[in-house]
């Protein structure tokens, strides 16, 4: 294997892609931590002001956006849904990918089909009158529900199973007198847990930043935190200030989630491409 050494072309590229990258996260807490005037002045303001605290306990204490009531709400949907969405679709790739059973293929072909059709816009309407008929509007039940399995979970965890666990161990683990699911516990999910990992934060990630679904079946004292960071607008003015310190706290569960499961993340990429 030869070492590849970056030029000074690449070099430059990686380090304008950065910059692109982190610059919006830079200009939320310049905003975040200036007045509402600072905001809207030309030329704008590139540099940190000193009003970040006061900003946020402003955030905190606004009654409109129940701010720490949606963070809340948030992270609770955020965890049930990904535990859920883990948990089912390991389960199911283990079987797609190792069980034999009547019907395998078609099952796994109409998961696929879930994909290729955008089930929240199309279903909105059926599945707001559902919620409505078991009276559950207004509860974290309503948007926690729909989303407690994917076909994009399902089919990730078929594939990567079927790369990290040959079908020779499965073998192997029955014939020494392993049930099913003692075979997924002990053989499959330690070998699974970088995938496991991937879809773990792919999904919280898109929990937490929903924002459709719990405008339509949330009410505004029950929130989640996207929903909560709309309500930071004063009545007849846009506060740019507010919303940039709220957008800043409602990132911070993220960042941690990445710093405690990076490692996960990019162990299990690397390892799909050594295996491909």
């Amino acid at each position: 294997m030869t070492n590849w050494s970056p030029t000074i072309l690449t070099r430059v590229m990686l380090g304008l892609a950065i910059v692109l990258s982190a610059f919006p996260l830079y200009w939320m807490l310049v905003i975040a931590s200036r007045t509402n005037a600072d905001a809207v002045s030309v030329p704008p303001a590139f540099l940190p002001g000193g009003n970040l605290g006061e900003n946020i306990v402003a955030v905190l204490n606004n009654e409109d956006a129940h701010f720490l009531l949606g963070l809340t709400n948030s992270f609770i949907v955020a965890s049930v849904v990904t535990v859920s969405v883990v948990i089912i679709s390991t389960l199911a790739g283990f079987s797609f990918a190792n069980l034999n059973f009547k019907g395998r293929n078609l099952l796994l072909v109409l998961v696929l089909l879930t994909m290729a059709v955008p089930l929240q816009q199309m279903g909105v309407v059926p599945l707001y009158r559902l919620m409505v008929s078991l009276e559950w509007t207004g509860t974290l039940t309503a948007v926690i529900l729909p989303y407690l399995l994917n076909g994009f979970g399902v089919f990730l965890m078929t594939q990567y199973t079927r790369q990290a666990v040959p079908m020779e161990l499965v073998e192997a683990a029955r014939v020494d007198g392993a049930a099913t699911l003692r075979i997924w516990w002990n053989v499959v999910l330690p070998a699974v847990r970088p995938g496991m990992a991937v879809l773990g934060i792919n999904t919280f990630m898109l929990m937490w930043n929903d924002f459709m679904w719990p405008l339509i079946v949330l009410t505004p004292d029950n929130p989640t935190v996207q929903i909560a960071i709309t309500q930071l607008n004063a009545r007849f003015s846009t506060n740019y200030t507010l919303i940039f310190a709220g957008t800043a706290l409602s990132i911070i569960p993220l960042v941690a989630v990445f710093v405690l499961f990076g490692r996960q993340i990019v162990g299990g990429l690397m390892e799909g491409a050594v295996k491909a």
